[in-house]
């Protein structure tokens, strides 16, 4: 049986592009963002893959995303299921706020802590450990379920809300996955084997 779990993070968004903490809000993607999940729509079609299922989160661009990987793959109308569970970390008090301009205003070092440690949250905003207290129980009993019973999965979602889920996968130690760079718009291929377990993984952007 192949157990297959495919995560892509978004193309690029207009915030990104004029880097902004974006959080949970929704800019719509960039020309660039709307190629590249082109790209990663095509890179899957180039490998033959096909999906039964589909998971994104509450949130356009990676609903958007989604959309167009599918329709690369003439899999428009596929079963989709939405959740605030994948959504992006929510980045509270700097959410729209220019990332340089913050460490204007917060200085260096604290931006950096609020970026880049794994449980130190911005005001009123997420931990990446709180991040991964929402995303990894709906993975548990919502998407794993069905790779484990063979439904071909492909995951659209975010930075964050994916290093939660490759941290849990690959079994990663919080300095570890701080370190992992998502690139926008490039698929993650997992196989797993009966317990959920990687067998192997394959990053497109290599």
């Amino acid at each position: 049986m192949d157990r297959l779990l495919v995560l892509v993070r978004h193309g690029q968004s207009d915030w990104n592009l004029k880097n902004l903490f974006t959080g949970w809000k929704n800019p719509d993607l960039t020309e660039q963002g709307v190629a590249e999940a082109h790209k990663a729509g095509e890179q899957l079609r180039d490998l033959k893959l096909s999906f039964d299922v589909a998971f994104t989160s509450d949130l356009s661009r990676a609903q958007k995303t989604l959309d167009i990987i599918l329709e690369e793959l003439g899999q428009t109308g596929l079963e989709t299921f939405k959740d605030q569970a994948l959504n992006e970390r929510d980045y509270g008090d700097i959410t729209g706020m220019n990332k340089d301009e913050a460490r204007e205003k917060f200085g260096e070092e604290q931006v950096h802590i609020w970026r880049r440690s794994y449980d130190i949250p911005p005001p009123g905003g997420e931990s990446l450990k709180m991040t991964a207290e929402r995303v990894l129980p709906y993975y548990k009993s919502e998407i794993l379920p069905r790779v484990l019973a063979g439904s071909r999965t492909i995951v659209a979602a975010h930075g964050n809300s994916l290093r939660s889920l490759i941290m849990d996968l690959e079994d990663l130690s919080p300095e570890e996955i701080l370190k992992r760079e998502l690139g926008t718009g490039t698929p993650i291929i997992y196989r797993l084997d009966e317990n959920g377990g990687v067998v192997s993984v394959q990053d497109l952007a290599d």
